[in-house]
């Protein structure tokens, strides 16, 4: 068995990537990619232990790269070190400011390619179990905070579902959609416990409108939409993971694939992830709820519009990682029926 750590290097120029696998071939696994995007899509299916990162590349550039490697959940703590023939202090700053933990310059030094990529493994190694130990000794303080927002939630949820179940049903299909489309435990986890604020903003729409039994006007639909904006000014901003998150999945949940969502029309992956995965998760449960202005679709009907909205209202990927778990659906619905 190969317990060796995984090293990605990512470079459009093949002798480079020849003489870094040179260099660490005998101490760790190698793979590599030749332009961004294929590196996004090793990172994100493989999650190797560290990248090196060249910046100057055609298409995406390796700052464009890292900025994605950072943001997106599955991969945003493998440690990046950047490796450019650019070595200038503003290059340096830009790109340690954007995630990075070091900077090489070309033409490389092998004794000091190898002594960066093993510290930074140490400390990466070192992180993750410092996480562990910090998670169990705070684990009684977060079980608290996150009973307080599951608790806000369903007072938002109150006001046009009688029971507030909805937001226990949402939260349990998060994440199970978050694992499926690849999340670790922790960032599914993450998203199970921030789901109940999606909506918190409907605390500042007046009740005549949300338990309004027939279809809204257009003026009535657009103080709807400030549900998404009130929420994020609701929870504010912090430092914390948790409501950093929040935040964002109550401001664009509603955001489509296709752009044509609201509040800011945000298309593709300029959406945020966690509010991609919540919007599949809380369309389907809206669906299948009754509501003071619709009655409750068919847990069948419900699927099929999931489907047929993939890649219009919804991301194409999140949409597959929903239907992977789709047993799990029906025992979510049966387990918090109203």
């Amino acid at each position: 068995m190969d317990t060796k750590q995984t090293v990605l290097i990512v470079d459009d120029t093949p002798d480079s990537i020849e003489i870094l696998e040179g260099v660490l071939n005998d101490n760790y696994s190698i793979k590599a990619a030749r332009n961004g995007k294929m590196a996004l899509k090793i990172a994100e299916k493989t999650t190797p232990d560290i990248i090196l990162l060249d910046i100057m590349m055609p298409e995406m550039d390796g700052y464009e790269v890292c900025k994605r490697l950072k943001s997106n959940p599955i991969t945003k703590a493998i440690p990046v070190i950047f490796i450019s023939a650019k070595g200038d202090a503003i290059n340096e700053a830009r790109g340690l400011e954007i995630g990075a933990v070091d900077y090489i310059t070309k033409p490389i030094s092998v004794s000091i390619v190898l002594s960066r990529v093993k510290t930074h493994l140490a400390l990466y190694n070192q992180n993750r179990a410092l996480e562990i130990q910090v998670a169990e000794k705070t684990k009684e303080l977060t079980e608290t905070r996150i009973e307080i927002i599951r608790r806000l939630g369903m007072a938002a949820e109150f006001r046009d579902n009688e029971t507030g179940m909805h937001i226990y049903r949402v939260s349990e299909f998060c994440k199970m959609i978050a694992l499926n489309y690849g999340f670790p435990e922790a960032e599914a986890e993450l998203l199970l416990n921030i789901a109940p604020m999606h909506d918190i903003g409907k605390l500042g729409v007046q009740d005549s409108i949300l338990q309004k039994p027939g279809r809204l006007t257009p003026e009535e639909f657009e103080v709807v939409k400030q549900h998404t904006i009130i929420g994020a000014k609701i929870i504010g901003d912090h430092k914390s993971d948790l409501l950093k998150t929040a935040r964002i999945v109550a401001l664009e949940h509603h955001e489509k694939w296709d752009g044509t969502g609201y509040p800011y029309g945000k298309s593709g992956e300029e959406i945020n992830i966690f509010a991609r995965i919540t919007a599949v998760a809380d369309v389907f449960d809206a669906l299948t709820s009754k509501r003071p202005y619709k009655e409750a679709w068919s847990i069948e009907d419900a699927l099929e519009h999931i489907k047929n909205q993939s890649g219009k209202h919804f991301d194409p990927k999140v949409v597959d990682a929903f239907f992977k778990g789709i047993r799990e659906v029906y025992q979510i619905k049966e387990r918090y029926s109203e």
